[in-house]
């Protein structure tokens, strides 16, 4: 098998062209410094492990090559390697959580545990020495305790425990290595002891708060624990840079059962090592390691004296410490102390020198790796990534460059090929929010997130003028015009404000042209086109308002900025975001994704809803889209587009037509993509993490994605699939049925002339088929579902379509239904917008004021119309002597007693008596 014959380094051997997937991950930027890093391999192959977001990364770092693990859906949480660096454990915290064990040889998942006892996931890992069992601690509020067998076949958990709030949060576990039925636990005050045996019984004992008063001292918070090499102690080192030692009084030996009550433990003593915060505590063979906030790592004996300090100013707070399995020459002499690197030998014993003799890799808390040889004077900084959220991303339009910038105020810009850092620059006032390369790529635009506009050269990064500063609030969107006389920016007060190049003194030069307030809920995209009629540039911007406005740029004036048009593109749904759609046809459009999983075409000029369609419902909506620029290898007549969603990247065919087949998802960034820029090829996409401080470079493979649109069937298969039952089901023969009526009725029910059999249907009955398969659309999208069919052939031949066939009526159907069920929850929200509390504390709303609200608000009902509704909803009957018609004919709302319709209606009640739904339990 693949694991049985695998070998350190075989991971790099593997092809990595053949992908099967449209979109493949590359490259990963980024790490989570919160978790440790692990040395693999060190001398020829320096090989590094880390956590980037849901991925593990086996990165070799002389070679500059990259390894992915892939198998988790939420951010990995924790993680721990075995002693040999072979097994690589990881787990998660979030819906679905998994531990991993992967083989770091083969890269193979070698076991996946899907149970993990606990619906928030784990927050601590930890494997034993002969990498036969994992301890984990769950992430809830009452945390729990499992000791596993990963290697068992299927019950793989030996026992557990849950461990009792006062014990406070334990986010730290720790095999004993000479012995695996014990472990330690930590949380920042209270330090847990375990012992198992295979009989399913978890005993624990807990060692009391320590306080100033235990040692006549300030012990500070825990923060990580160690089990001594040569005795019956532990180590716990804190927040005050004191060592607590615990003494145990049970025997080396296992007991066949535990006793009555766990050994007892006792803080014997606290060892003051220094006044620095100790944040890495480790046993390596004979000596005792500590890491601190000062970035200082030291080695003491087992009677914790001190042998060896290593230390940089360059180096901050340690979050981790790895040593290389490879042992160097010891050094002949010792450094030279006026290096900032220092160190003292103390002890010339042959398993101290062996451990001396290690290189190490350094972890910090603010993103940064360093590789220290021990017999050299220089910390060698292997990796200096983002400390903040990464939410600006931006790609040069003519060569291989990358710019990404964080909130921390690094601006970096990378060479995507051959995966090079080229340059980067260091922005102390303010985080970086967006970032813009012009249409030559001579300058790139950034957006701060106080508010302040810089203009930079492309390649060195210096200002090319005075920042502005004409935003409240962070800038959100900038972006150039085609011609780079325009820069746009909008920002978090709902604000969009117009920067123009002029030229000054004979040189180029860019000045404040004007803002406006355009929309009063946040801007979702911003957008420079080109006018159809003459080459200057047009400005749109859309917001959460549904509100799509558009500029007048060359009629603006200094302070002065001009609307042209203002349109209201949806009548429920929000608008997430905007794009140029390509000239498929004769006719222009762009096109909007919103938050109901749908797609629109709008024509450029009238701003008319020309198609609605169904988009990818991958888990929640589009956040954001552009059109993939053609490659040369793709085909002329084929485009596609990129979009990201809440935590997803994917490719969608065009042209959109509802079909799910021609698009495709994979998990980017678990807690949030922020944004995304694609290479001016077309060959790759970047998406940035945000709050993960990483960014991932994806291949586009569009053969790939061709493929599953062939597979996924021609013509109308992929429609009749998203039918309930497909073709054969129950509800196509229904339909089927409602379309043959309207036909009979269409010519009329009794008629005794020779029926004209059609496959067509008027337009104008549209609206009840609709309803009477389950659809109930508002007026507004019957009026859009009428003008789609209507003016679908107009640019083209110049006649309105006037009837519809039932192949186009299910496309019609499946791209205008609503892409999710109505659910209880959603009505619950309409009752709290428009209710009020009762006196049992439930949200209700007033009879007359539900009455008043339906022919006032939105697509208003007349009195006559509420009262027919309502009579039907509610099953009202004729009574004795009263015909039907004299039913209707009661005047209004009126008809309608009070028994009908009570006081105060809830959601329940609105469900259950007015629309004669069921509501689970």
């Amino acid at each position: 098998s693949l694991v049985w014959g695998a070998t350190p380094g075989m991971l790099f051997q593997k092809d990595k062209d053949s992908s099967i997937h449209p979109l493949d991950l590359s490259w990963v930027f980024g790490y989570n410094s919160s978790l440790a890093v692990h040395s693999l391999m060190d001398g020829q192959d320096r090989v590094l492990l880390y956590i980037s977001s849901h991925t593990v990364v086996i990165h070799d770092i002389l070679q500059n090559r990259q390894y992915h693990l892939q198998g988790h859906t939420n951010v990995i949480s924790c993680l721990c390697v075995s002693e040999d660096k072979r097994w690589v454990v990881t787990a998660d915290q979030g819906p679905d959580a998994l531990i991993i064990v992967w083989d770091s040889y083969s890269g193979v998942p070698v076991c996946t545990i899907f149970e993990t006892h606990s619906e928030d996931g784990i927050c601590a890992i930890a494997i034993s020495q002969d990498a036969k069992y994992l301890v984990t601690i769950s992430a809830a509020a009452v945390q729990k305790v499992c000791v596993w067998r990963w290697t068992l076949p299927t019950e793989k958990v030996i026992c557990s425990t849950e461990l009792k709030p006062e014990f406070g949060y334990q986010d730290y576990v720790i095999f004993n290595p000479q012995n695996p039925h014990e472990f330690v636990s930590n949380s920042k005050t209270q330090v847990i002891f375990y012992l198992w045996v295979i009989s399913h019984s978890l005993h624990s004992h807990t060692a009391w708060l320590l306080s100033p008063q235990t040692f006549k001292c300030r012990v500070g918070q825990f923060s990580q624990s160690v089990f001594h090499f040569n005795t019956t102690q532990a180590l716990t080192g804190t927040s005050a840079g004191k060592l607590v030692v615990w003494d145990m009084d049970n025997p080396r030996t296992l007991p066949e059962e535990l006793p009555a009550k766990p050994h007892g433990v006792t803080a014997t003593k606290v060892v003051s090592m220094q006044k620095e915060s100790l944040t890495v505590l480790q046993v390596l063979e004979s000596c005792i390691v500590t890491g601190d906030v000062e970035g200082q790592v030291k080695f003491y004996d087992g009677q914790l004296r001190l042998l060896t300090i290593y230390s940089h100013d360059k180096v901050g707070p340690i979050q981790s410490i790895s040593f290389s399995t490879i042992l160097r020459d010891p050094p002949s002499a010792s450094p030279d102390s006026s290096q900032p690197f220092l160190t003292s030998w103390s002890d010339s014993s042959n398993s101290v020198s062996l451990t001396l003799n290690r290189n190490f890799i350094l972890s910090t808390s603010d993103a940064t790796m360093f590789h220290v040889a021990t017999d050299s004077t220089n910390f060698e900084r292997i990796m200096e990534e983002a400390k903040k959220a990464v939410n600006a991303i931006a790609c040069h339009p003519q060569e291989p460059l990358v710019a990404v910038g964080s909130h921390c105020g690094l601006l970096k810009v990378w060479e995507y090929r051959q995966t090079k850092y080229l340059v980067s620059r260091i922005f102390t006032e303010a985080g970086i929010q967006c970032l813009s390369y012009d249409p030559e790529g001579h300058l790139l635009a950034a957006g701060f997130t106080d508010g302040s506009v810089d203009i930079l050269d492309a390649i060195s990064l210096q200002s090319i003028c005075k920042e502005f500063q004409f935003s409240q609030g962070p800038v959100t969107h900038i972006s150039f015009s085609h011609d780079s006389k325009y820069l746009a920016t909008a920002d978090e007060n709902y604000t969009v404000t117009v920067y123009k190049r002029v030229l000054e003194k004979g040189s180029r030069c860019w000045e404040h042209l004007a803002g406006l307030e355009s929309h009063y809920k946040p801007i979702r995209s911003l957008l420079f086109g080109v006018h159809s009629a003459s080459p200057e540039p047009r400005l749109l911007s859309l917001g959460a308002d549904r509100q799509l406005v558009e500029y007048d740029l060359k009629s603006s004036i200094k302070d002065h900025l001009v609307v042209t048009h203002r349109d209201r593109l949806e009548q429920d749904a929000v608008p997430l975001c905007l794009t140029w759609y390509p000239q498929l046809s004769a006719e222009s459009f762009f096109i909007t994704a919103n938050n109901c999983y749908k797609m629109k075409l709008y024509n450029t000029t009238t701003k008319m809803c020309r198609k609605t369609l169904l988009g990818p419902t991958y888990g929640s909506p589009l956040e954001k889209i552009q059109i993939l620029p053609r490659t040369s290898s793709a085909d002329p007549q084929q485009h596609y587009l990129v979009y990201i969603t809440k935590d997803k990247v994917g490719l969608q065919m065009l042209p959109v037509d509802g079909n799910p087949h021609k698009s495709s998802a994979f998990i980017c960034h678990p807690d949030g993509a922020s944004d995304f820029a694609i290479s001016h090829d077309g060959r790759y996409v970047f998406t940035a993490g945000g709050r993960e401080r990483t960014f991932m470079k994806w291949k586009v493979n569009l053969p790939a994605l061709d493929a599953a649109s062939f597979l996924g069937g021609e013509d109308l298969i992929p429609f009749y699939n998203l039918l309930d039952g497909g073709r054969d089901g129950k509800f196509f023969r229904e339909l089927e049925d409602y379309f043959y009526y309207v036909q009979l009725c269409s010519q009329g029910i009794g008629t005794l002339e020779t029926r004209q059999v059609s496959t067509h249907i008027p337009l104008e009955e549209i609206p009840s088929v609709m309803r009477a398969i389950g659809f109930y659309p508002s007026e507004e999208e019957i009026e859009e579902m009428i003008n789609e069919v209507k003016f679908s052939k107009y640019v083209d031949t110049g006649e309105e379509v006037t009837k519809i066939n039932l192949d186009d009526f299910i496309k019609l159907y499946i791209n205008h239904r609503p892409a999710l069920d109505l659910s209880m929850k959603t009505i619950q929200k309409a009752f709290q917008v428009l209710g009020y509390d009762n006196e049992k504390g439930d949200k209700v709303i007033d009879r007359g004021d539900f009455l008043l609200l339906l022919q006032r608000r939105g697509e208003q009902m007349t009195e006559d119309e509420l009262a027919e509704c309502l009579t039907t909803l509610l099953g009202r009957r004729a009574k004795k002597g009263e015909s039907e018609q004299d039913t209707c004919d009661l005047t209004g709302a009126a008809a309608l007693t009070e028994e009908e319709i009570p006081a105060e209606i809830t959601a329940e009640i609105f469900v259950r008596d007015f629309l004669g739904l069921p509501i689970a339990e």
